[in-house]
């Protein structure tokens, strides 16, 4: 069987990495790192955005279509999904594909500066910083 290797996705923060030509997050932002993801053999890949962030994207219609389908998570109205990302990403062992740096949770989750991958996209291509993907804890 092979080895789990788990993921959480920080949806708004990936969906602003590239941003339509009217500076709109990118749904399609999402659909490609998880692409992405898959083909590096990460499972599960949990993607989780803001309660509000249908109101933001390029692409509401899509992006409700993935929170149907629950290929994407939804943070609770009135909460910040960074909490959600980090406590999930906590009880899942995973790592956090995000440019963020979540300063205001270091103290609460310190193994967020080993966890944490950072992205580029380029005209729909994702890079993910490598180093952080071959860590074994």
């Amino acid at each position: 069987m092979p080895e789990r290797k788990p993921v959480v996705v920080d949806g708004s923060n990936v969906a602003f990495e590239e941003t339509t030509a009217a500076g709109k997050p990118k749904v399609a932002n999402l659909v490609a790192v998880r692409r992405e993801l898959e083909r590096l053999g990460f499972d599960p890949i949990i993607v989780i955005v803001d309660a509000a962030f249908h109101h933001q994207v390029d692409d509401p219609r899509q992006l409700e279509s993935l929170i149907d389908d629950q290929v994407v998570r939804q943070a609770p109205a009135g909460t910040d999904a960074d909490y959600f990302v980090l406590t999930t990403a906590g009880e899942e062992r995973a790592v956090v594909v995000s440019n963020d740096l979540y300063r205001p949770y270091e103290h609460q989750f310190p193994w967020i500066r080993k966890r944490r991958i950072p992205l580029m996209i380029v005209d729909g291509h994702v890079e993910l910083y490598e180093p952080k993907l071959e860590r074994d804890d």
